[in-house]
């Protein structure tokens, strides 16, 4: 498996458009990406035990160039399921943020449904993906659940890892794999400690006071590490919630197959009555944009435009004997650099041109040296000039 040096260049490029908040809340760190029109009612991700907020990076790149709000979170170390009701409520108005539409994955959709149990007025909405219902099967698999605290790392870091199916796959499956490997490495001995609890802690989902039109299951039909009948079960509960199946992704289709997900979280939300908006959402565009609203980007471009034309206008009233000012000088940030391509077309031509010069004063002097020698042998032959001479 690849490391955490070899992370995928549009990561790579998310990492350095947007910024990661770290905020304590009481006794709690929150570590989390918000991304998107504010006036948009945000749709909050949740990872499972293997994942960290960054595991949806396609999503928030993606969903706020759509005009939508993205906030993807890591789950903090809590160590009961109603501390984390009561953290993810603290974290919610800290934020200022009143009614959510979640996202939760594996861990992260349990997590949402419980907090959607015992919260019902803050979630209008939930999308679960290879999620749960009960923890029972998890506890029965893992006897050494109350030294989990105690355990070293490396010991946990492997016992997390070993849920991950490890064997041949496709080539945008395994790069996944590799992604999640990598923010598995990341995380510390009390965060893996404190997810492993909450997934053997007795605990289950009570009836859910929404209707199921405002549930979206998002099940891969591959391998997956949440088995086929805790699945089955969630589906059961669900009847009349949508279904949105992939016919692979592995544990981590937001990151294998992103398109699929993101298409299915946009149906999602237009279904819910979320409006996107687009004209006011931020992109990470490669033009040097740090996600400002693109209104604002045009309205800036505007601005410009007509300031550059009142300069001009005011130079040409001007003397004359004024000396032009060149981007270099200007002191705006938002001139274009020259492009490199002309500076080079530039040094070419100047090279081409000395290469003429030179050229051109070689054949003068031929012809001037042929000149004279054919009317030397004119003379010559003439008898005008006698061969003695010569």
């Amino acid at each position: 498996m690849k490391g955490v040096s070899s992370a995928p260049g549009d990561y790579v490029y998310f990492k350095s458009q947007v910024p990661l908040h770290k905020i304590p809340i009481g006794t709690k760190q929150w570590r989390y990406y918000d991304y998107g029109p504010k006036t948009v009612p945000p749709l909050i991700c949740i990872p499972g035990i293997a994942g960290t907020a960054d595991v949806y990076y396609k999503q928030i790149m993606a969903l706020s160039m759509k005009g939508y709000r993205v906030i993807s979170v890591d789950i903090p170390r809590v160590w009961s399921y109603h501390e984390w009701i009561q953290a993810f409520e603290k974290f919610l108005d800290t934020i200022d943020v009143h009614h959510v539409h979640l996202y939760g994955t594996s861990l992260g959709g349990f997590l949402a449904q419980l907090f959607a149990h015992h919260r019902p007025r803050r979630v209008k909405s939930l999308v679960l993906s290879n999620t749960y219902l009960d923890t029972r099967s998890f506890a029965a698999a893992m006897p050494w659940a109350p030294f989990v605290s105690w355990s070293p790392s490396f010991l946990l870091k492997r016992y997390v890892l070993t849920g991950i199916r490890d064997g041949p796959h496709e080539p945008f499956i395994a790069d996944s794999v590799d992604f999640a490997v990598s923010q598995v490495e990341t995380l510390s001995k009390d965060d893996l400690a404190s997810r492993l609890t909450l997934t053997v802690e007795a605990a289950s989902v009570g009836s859910l006071p929404h209707s199921d039109s405002f549930i979206t299951i998002m099940d891969t039909n591959d391998y997956c590490a949440i088995p086929q009948a805790l699945k089955d079960e969630l589906a059961e509960r669900y009847p009349e919630a949508r279904r949105a199946y992939l016919k692979s992704g592995g544990d981590f289709p937001f990151l294998s197959r992103p398109d699929e997900v993101n298409l299915h979280l946009q149906l999602h939300l237009r279904r819910v009555g979320v409006e996107p908006r687009p004209e006011v959402g931020k992109s990470i565009s490669k033009d040097g944009a740090d996600g400002a609203d693109s209104s604002n980007q045009s309205k800036k471009k505007t601005d410009e435009d007509k300031e550059d034309r009142n300069a001009s206008q005011g130079s040409g009233s001007t003397s004359s004997d004024q000396s032009p000012t060149f981007p270099e000088s200007s002191g705006s940030s938002n001139d274009p650099p020259l492009p490199t391509d002309s500076i080079q077309l530039q040094s070419l031509s100047m090279e081409k041109l000395l290469v003429m010069q030179l050229v051109t004063g070689e054949v003068y002097q031929s012809c001037v040296v042929f000149t004279l020698c054919y009317c030397t042998l004119v003379l010559v032959h003439g008898g005008f000039i006698s061969r003695q001479s010569v």
